[in-house]
């Protein structure tokens, strides 16, 4: 039996893609201008009016997926009589998956026979959605539950997060940078890239003066770290900077004939810590991270 492909909406994929395919998700929520948001792929929240808000001062904050909506999500879709896989942000990064196994142990505890499997991604933003991505193809191709379970676990720590930061603002009040160096870092222009490490933490592997040469450094990673330059699909998030997600993109192309892409805004839940201005590149490699 084909199963549901279930997720959150932390995998930054675009809404045409979720809404064509039918893919079932829960969002994290989002305290933004006084007022709690879902995070619904920029659907009832704009990506446009968001950044906007926090280049203008908006210091949003952001809660994770509880229990009780995790409940009845899976409530609502048992009733289609499927296995259930859940492909979820990483747990280093929230206490979402962790809602999503309590949810599964209620229901269990009620009705045994529930097929829920949860993977917990150690993955964010496209490079989760990279794998939900995949894992929708294999669905659409009549894949069984074990067989995309067990490609989404081969695969999850071989995918590569490279974010490049522009505002440095948001990670000094996630206590990413220190306010000092937030300050002197932005004077000079400096932009930290930031890794999601095999565990599913953050880490700040170095800091870069200028887009130019940040931008080369995301470049060099892929070089160094894919083999398949040419048919790899590559994932690209941007906080509200369009024109340099591009110009990343058609220096893959130029460098290395990359052929296949998914280019999106980072969402709101991300959105929140890393500020506008971002820039991430995210690929699965042909070696473990």
């Amino acid at each position: 039996m084909v199963p549901i492909i279930f997720t959150d909406a932390s995998c930054d994929l675009p809404r045409n893609f979720i809404d064509e395919n039918n893919i079932p998700f829960l969002g994290l929520m989002c305290n933004f201008k006084g007022k709690d948001w879902e995070d619904d792929f920029g659907k009832t929240l704009s990506y446009e009016e968001f950044y906007t808000g926090i280049k203008k001062g908006e210091m949003p904050s952001t809660s994770q997926i509880n229990e009780y909506r995790f409940e009845e999500k899976f409530k609502e879709l048992l009733k289609e009589e499927r296995p259930i896989i859940y492909i979820a942000m990483s747990s280093g990064l929230s206490g979402t998956v962790n809602s999503a196994k309590m949810a599964r142990e209620e229901i269990l505890a009620q009705n045994e026979k529930a097929d829920i499997t949860i993977i917990d991604t150690k993955c964010s933003s496209i490079g989760q959605g990279l794998l939900v991505y995949n894992a929708v193809k294999m669905a659409k191709e009549g894949k069984r539950k074990d067989e995309i379970v067990k490609w989404v676990n081969e695969n999850k720590d071989k995918v590569n997060h490279w974010f490049m930061v522009e505002n440095l603002t948001h990670l000094k009040r996630g206590g990413r940078v220190s306010a000092t160096s937030a300050t002197i870092g932005t004077l000079l222009n400096i932009r930290p890239i930031i890794h999601i490490e095999k565990d599913g933490t953050l880490k700040n592997i170095t800091n870069i003066r200028g887009s130019k040469k940040a931008i080369r450094y995301l470049l060099d990673r892929f070089k160094e770290n894919c083999i398949n330059h040419e048919d790899v699909l590559i994932g690209i998030v941007h906080g509200h900077c369009a024109e340099e997600a591009n110009k990343l993109k058609e220096m893959m192309i130029e460098e290395f004939g990359t052929k296949n892409f998914i280019i999106n805004e980072l969402g709101i839940g991300m959105g929140a810590h890393c500020g506008d201005g971002m820039l991430a590149l995210c690929f699965i490699s042909n070696k473990y991270n």
